[in-house]
């Protein structure tokens, strides 16, 4: 009787806290909260922070604010780079999934990269349970990916999944329900944005913010030659010789330059993966293919390349922005998979 009054006022929520993005998943309601990993807080007398904007409202303060107020993604390559900021994210966005009630302590799953360590994978859960949680159990981001695109983990066959989120590229071959493998590399979303900005600073000493970048990446990015490699796109930015504010226009191409390095790490990992991979399971991947998840997954013509590259069978997993929850989420639906995949260490 006590734990069905404590179940009704608990209400299951599985995070994929993000360096990019926080998603949300409420048991048998599905994603509620997708919203930007950023939070705008005012910096007031004696150094104390008081939090303005979390989310959408707040990433469109990037780049914009004045002196007193900073736009902070306080998530750094997929783990905890400012621990009050990301308490004070956490518990806007499960307050926000429990509809602001005082009495619901969730029970909740968060993703985390594969090779973080112990004081970081304690920052998380500490973060969590200040923030309110009531239970926290951690999952490696590998095996929600690979449970969020449907890949037979608890068979005895070997199973490439590769998440490339907004800070890390997690490659994984998973066989009987764990990680046989993994190779987590921080080059994902946030180093081609940075790759942009640094392509355009060098080439036309014009100086581009985040944002900016961001949009050409999803408008223009592409790591293997398109049908229309001719499409341009019009950038904005401040001229570094003149100081004043100038438009220039780059083209698919440029940008596929501009991304070839951090590709190139994030195909790297991948080869090295399958090379230290056993025989068997690697025999089992040339069947498999390799599955692809994360935002950076969809880069135009990435599949392309890493079939190109590695003569495997490539596929992009079903919606891979948000694979990795939806993984989360059917693990918090499977009280017998919660125990098998999830770390409290």
């Amino acid at each position: 009787m006590i734990k069905k009054f404590f179940d009704w006022f608990s209400n299951d929520l599985a995070i994929d806290l993000g360096t990019a993005n926080c998603l949300v998943y409420a048991k048998d309601r599905g994603i509620i909260v997708n919203e930007p990993s950023v939070v705008a807080v005012h910096q007031g007398m004696r150094g104390v922070q008081k939090v303005l904007a979390v989310g959408k409202e707040a990433k469109e303060m990037l780049g914009r604010t004045p002196g007193s107020i900073r736009a902070i993604r306080p998530m750094k390559d997929g783990v905890i780079a400012d621990f009050e900021v990301t308490q004070a994210m956490l518990r806007y966005f499960i307050k926000k999934s429990i509809n602001g009630s005082k009495f619901v302590k969730p029970r909740i799953i968060i993703c985390i990269p594969f090779g973080i360590t112990q004081v970081e994978r304690r920052a998380v859960r500490e973060s969590a349970e200040q923030a309110g949680a009531r239970e926290v159990y951690l999952i490696e981001e590998p095996m929600a990916a690979a449970i969020g695109a449907g890949l037979p983990i608890t068979d005895p066959s070997g199973n490439m999944i590769v998440d490339i989120g907004g800070g890390t590229t997690e490659v994984a071959v998973i066989s009987l329900g764990g990680i046989v493998y993994s190779k987590s590399v921080r080059v994902a979303g946030d180093k081609f944005d940075e790759a942009i900005i640094t392509y355009i600073k060098k080439k036309y000493s014009l100086l581009i913010g985040e944002r900016t970048s961001e949009q050409i990446k999803i408008t223009l990015g592409n790591a293997h030659p398109l049908e229309d490699d001719n499409q341009t796109y019009e950038v904005k930015g401040r001229d570094l010789i003149g100081g004043a504010p100038k438009t220039i226009e780059i083209t698919a191409e440029e940008v596929r330059e501009a991304l070839g390095d951090p590709i190139s790490e994030v195909i790297e990992a991948i080869k090295i993966s399958l090379e230290k991979t056993p025989p068997e399971l690697a025999a089992d991947i040339v069947d498999n293919g390799i599955i692809l998840a994360g935002g950076g997954s969809l880069l135009k013509n990435l599949d392309v390349l890493i079939k190109e590259k590695t003569g495997l069978p490539v596929a992009l997993a079903e919606d891979p922005l948000t694979c990795v929850v939806r993984g989360c989420g059917m693990v918090l639906e499977n009280i017998s998979l919660l125990k098998q995949v999830t770390t409290n260490s």
